[in-house]
């Protein structure tokens, strides 16, 4: 008789998208995953609720991904979601500057070589020529450089286009922001043309194309997930992790069980406290509005997205009869009265939306203040690798090593790294 053989066991620890990621590769492969995530529900930063406020379901953060975001488009077709996202026909950036009212459409060629910027009404208005091959200079970044190092910030498309995408990439200023890893993300998106760089953004909601389809993906492969349970500590004999101390029980770990630690770097840190970790952060504010009747968009219809300068706004999203504002590297802005805020932008989105002075209606803010690791040079250094010292201990997170910004392709991409590394 043939003995069947053994299935490996890992244990994640943390249900962001990270672990999921990983917990979803792993089970494919055909391992015992088990999951413990200190919160009620899963998705960390990536997810949406219902909000009794505006008695609407929302999204927790307002995120978009790219159809160059390879681990993202491997994660969605695991977990049979691609079809939750919508993405437009046309590879288009609409934008409009607050202060003059000039709009215009950034519009990737087909191909990586931007034949169309030869023409003066292909390009962001007062750019020229030379401020776009200018942006090659990324390409030559040292670790130590920033973004305003390496391009002509008193340009107006430095202002118009480079500043804000550095802004929304990076969730770090352009001063502060490191070069190599917008370079690195433009490389594999925008630099090879339209069909690398299509948006694309959740026809409902976070939870309902990253997290549910997944956590139903993991449960139908026998996986175990636990909520609400907080792992403590950590005992180690020798290089190994013996057990786990969570809730107020403890939990023991196989002679050959892996341990995935996908949480935050504080966390990590204080679970291994000899790792390193980046320990400075940036914040992210998003604000929700329930537009008038007269504006609001039918349910069926696409969602609309325009990017912002000149106001505090950094980008505009809009879905159903829901408008959401998104603000990065909001640091300045996060002791604001909310309803100074709130007004505030609300003024923003009828300048865009052409809502004259129609009132303000109902409104919720969300501030992140520890949203991502801050993407600077001296914070980059301290990114740690996915093994660590211990032999039954890795980890993820978009804050690890993965020469990619706190994005969704970068948490996802350290979960490719995890999985590679378990599967040698």
């Amino acid at each position: 008789m043939i003995e069947r053989q053994k299935r490996r066991r890992v244990t994640i620890i943390g249900a962001g998208l990270s672990g999921l990621g990983v917990a979803v590769e792993l089970a494919d492969l055909g391992w015992q995953v088990r999951i413990f995530e200190r919160s009620p529900h899963a998705g960390g930063r990536c997810r949406s609720y219902f909000d009794s406020t505006l008695k609407r379901t929302i999204d927790n953060g307002n995120h978009m991904l790219l159809s160059g975001n390879l681990c993202a488009e491997r994660y969605l077709n695991k977990i049979n979601a691609r079809h939750t996202f919508y993405s437009p026909f046309r590879c288009d950036y609409p934008f409009e500057d607050l202060l003059t009212g000039d709009r215009w459409i950034v519009s990737p060629d087909k191909g990586p070589v931007p034949w169309s910027l030869l023409r003066s009404k292909n390009r962001v208005p007062g750019a020229r020529l030379k401020n776009y091959l200018a942006a090659f200079r990324l390409a030559f970044a040292k670790d130590k450089d920033c973004v305003a190092d390496c391009l002509d910030t008193d340009s107006a498309l430095f202002r118009k286009l480079w500043e804000p995408l550095t802004v929304s990439i990076l969730n770090t200023q352009a001063a502060d922001g490191q070069a190599r890893i917008l370079w690195r993300v433009l490389k594999q998106t925008f630099f090879k043309g339209a069909d690398a760089c299509r948006p694309m953004i959740a026809k409902v909601g976070l939870s309902e194309s990253l997290v549910d389809p997944a956590l139903n993906t993991l449960m139908d492969k026998g996986a175990e997930i636990h909520f609400s349970e907080n792992l403590k500590s950590i005992q180690f004999a020798g290089l190994k992790a013996r057990s786990l101390h969570i809730s107020g029980k403890t939990l023991q770990l196989d002679d050959d069980e892996q341990l995935v630690l996908a949480v935050t770097p504080d966390v990590v840190k204080s679970l291994l406290p000899s790792i390193t970790v980046p320990d400075q952060s940036r914040s992210i504010i998003n604000v929700h509005f329930v537009l008038p009747k007269s504006a609001a968009f039918g349910d069926e219809a696409p969602p609309r997205y325009i990017g912002l300068v000149g106001g505090l706004s950094h980008w505009l999203f809009v879905r159903g009869d829901v408008a959401s504002i998104t603000i990065s590297a909001a640091e300045v802005l996060m002791d604001m009265p909310k309803e100074k805020l709130a007004s505030t932008l609300w003024r923003e989105i009828c300048i865009v939306l052409r809502l004259g002075n129609e009132a303000l209606g109902k409104w919720k803010i969300i501030r992140e203040k520890r949203a991502t690791f801050a993407c600077t040079p001296l914070q980059c250094a301290l990114r740690p690798d996915t093994k660590t010292a211990y032999e039954n201990v890795t980890i993820a997170g978009d804050w690890t090593n993965t020469g990619l910004p706190a994005t969704m392709e970068g948490a996802l991409k350290s979960s490719h790294k995890v999985v590679s590394l378990l599967e040698k």
